[in-house]
């Protein structure tokens, strides 16, 4: 038993050194994460807010001259899917597929935030966890150094782990708010496009 405690003790203890990598790769991930959501949330302000009040004013007479009206440069993925969509106004198939496309699109978006909501606290909890043993070796032994730096590695990982992990929690969020109003607006151009199909 013995044996097979001090294997499990290797194991976990060999572990900390690709935890603290994984932690620190996550770490910088969420900065860029930052980085690039506030340059999403510029061009939604920019871009995106003239795009919806197109959209919201839209109607079968209307339709045919809104790509004309819209920005055709823009990096906003609402816009790119709105000018295929349009582009294959006479397919409805082609129409369903561009609304599926663009679901795979904005889940591909969402996959880092994702990842650090499931990862970050998952990989801090390992961090805190793995240095307490040989933390409890110390304090048993009267080393009291070694005791304090296990404490401080186990401290700074859980604080790492559920930084990545609120980053991704928040820009996950907001991108599903954001994505939901697309979708809504696609939708709707979907319908019109089909019906003046329908009524032609």
């Amino acid at each position: 038993m013995t044996y097979i405690s001090d294997v499990l003790f290797w194991i976990s203890t060999g572990l900390l050194v690709p935890v603290v990598v994984l932690l620190l790769v996550l770490f910088g991930r969420s900065l860029l994460l930052i980085g690039t959501f506030f340059g999403q949330y510029m061009n939604m302000r920019r871009v995106q807010t003239a795009a919806t009040a197109e959209l919201e004013g839209l109607t079968m007479a209307n339709v045919d001259t809104l790509a004309d009206r819209l920005p055709h440069r823009a990096s906003s993925l609402l816009l790119t899917f709105v000018h295929r969509m349009l582009a294959n106004a006479g397919s409805s198939a082609h129409i369903s597929r561009l609304l599926s496309q663009y679901e795979i699109a904005a889940d591909r978006d969402m996959g880092i935030s994702k990842t650090l909501v499931k990862l970050g606290p998952v990989l801090g909890l390992m961090g805190t966890l793995i240095p307490m043993g040989p933390a409890l070796v110390g304090l048993s032994t009267g080393d009291i150094a070694t005791m304090a730096y296990n404490m401080q590695v186990a401290f700074a990982t859980t604080v790492v782990g559920l930084f990545s992990g609120a980053v991704g929690m928040i820009t996950l969020q907001v991108k599903k708010r954001w994505y939901m109003q697309d979708i809504t607006q696609l939708e709707f151009l979907a319908e019109l496009l089909n019906r003046k199909n329908t009524s032609a």
